[in-house]
């Protein structure tokens, strides 16, 4: 009979792996028995979300203040710099621009500002001969400077976790995919692809399968992922002076992204992007990639089709840039304009897991479902990387309350 573990983690990205290794630091190496196992279907860890993000470390500007991404991020953002500084994690805290390119831009940025302030963040409202002291080669009428903001190697991040997780006492599996999972009187069956394993209590941080993951145990997240390809190029290494850290456009607040922008990575390439398209599959970081259940979900989601009545002019945007460079390219000369075509060389992309209501509205926080011996984290795009030791602190909180009274906690 294989051993009743205590906790089941499915994922291995930055979440699960931040959760496994906080979960077994306060059981201590030594509590015996069969503790914790993370449960992630790849050959290595990271390799969805995590390992095709920006590798910025988000400081908070953006999120509604009170929300669980603007407190978390914030918190985040200084918790993530002390444990990549223990750890020997090349990471920099280089700041970030926040551009308004034109007149009409000013009243958005004045309130993103605002916004910031509230948010407890040192931000700063600049002019444009400020601004271009910063960022020389930038075309901006305005600008808010974010100090607090970086950028990290977050797979580095994540290998961390997990060896920490390892000498604290956890199970790590690669290879091994969840396919099922249902209760059975007083424990959690997990059905994968190396047997069934069974556990008192799942911790799904399953990223773009997250939903899938909830309703597998009979839980309703009140949501659906819809995966959104974010397209990237990079800077050509001779114009990687265009831009000397992080610049980013003044958000539409009518449409839920952030725009294309400029990230120089920990790694010292520059990257341009990305767009927001629809992708054919939820793990399709190609366009020829395709997956027909993925895309019956999505087209047979009456959420998907409330937002794409809302913003159908700009998707048809997003989609021109996806298969037009020049698009592309004249998108990012509005912040940089000497940026031409020749300058950029496609860089992989990455797809994003973004969580939908049925009424086409964009779950905006960080979502939580909890259930009978389940928690299921079933959104959580950006600034979870960022948040990630926050987002595990209060996982761990969670579980281990409801598991001390045995009762179905809260959603």
């Amino acid at each position: 009979m294989n051993p009743i573990y205590d906790y089941a983690i499915v994922g291995g990205g930055i979440l699960g792996l931040a959760t496994a290794m906080t979960l077994a630091r306060h059981r201590g190496p030594t509590a015996g028995g069969a503790g914790i196992i993370v449960l992630e279907k790849e050959s290595d860890w990271a390799r969805h979300q995590t390992g095709r993000n920006s590798g910025v470390i988000h400081a908070g500007v953006y999120y509604k203040p009170g929300s669980l991404k603007a407190t978390m991020c914030q918190a985040g953002s200084a918790s993530i710099v002390a444990f990549a500084q223990e750890h020997g994690i090349d990471h920099e805290v280089c700041g970030k621009l926040i551009v308004a390119t034109e007149p009409s831009q000013l009243e958005g940025l004045r309130a993103l500002h605002q916004r910031a302030l509230q948010n407890g963040l040192p931000v700063e409202l600049v002019g444009p001969e400020e601004s271009a002291e910063i960022e020389p080669h930038v075309r901006s009428v305005g600008a808010i400077t974010s100090p607090t903001t970086g950028i990290i190697d977050y797979v580095g991040v994540c290998r961390a976790y997990a060896r920490l997780a390892e000498e604290a006492g956890a199970e790590l599996r690669h290879g091994v995919e969840v396919t099922d999972l249902v209760r059975r009187g007083g424990e959690q069956v997990l059905t994968t692809s190396a047997g069934d394993i069974r556990a008192r209590y799942v911790i799904s941080c399953a990223g773009l399968q997250s939903d899938r993951i909830a309703r597998l145990s009979g839980v309703d997240p009140g949501a659906r992922i819809v995966p959104f390809r974010g397209e990237y190029y990079e800077l050509i290494p001779e114009r990687r002076y265009l831009i000397k850290n992080l610049v980013y456009p003044v958000p539409n607040p009518d449409f839920p992204f952030l725009g294309v922008h400029f990230t120089r990575m920990i790694s010292g390439e520059v990257h341009a992007g990305p767009n927001a398209v629809l992708a054919f599959k939820r793990e399709g970081y190609r366009k020829r990639d395709i997956s027909a259940r993925d895309l019956a979900d999505v087209l047979g989601y009456r959420g998907f089709w409330h937002l794409a009545r809302r913003h159908w002019r700009d998707g048809m945007a997003e989609m021109v840039r996806s298969f037009s460079k020049s698009q592309f390219t004249k998108s990012l000369q509005e912040l940089v304009p000497e940026v031409e075509a020749d300058d950029l060389v496609p860089s992989p992309a990455g797809v994003r897991a973004q969580a939908l209501q049925p009424d086409g509205g964009l779950v905006d926080d960080f979502l939580l479902v909890e259930d009978e011996g389940a928690l299921h984290v079933c959104n959580a795009p950006s600034p979870a990387a960022t948040a990630s030791l926050e987002i595990a602190k209060t996982v761990v909180q969670r579980v281990l309350a409801a598991d001390s009274t045995g009762t179905t906690p809260r959603r």
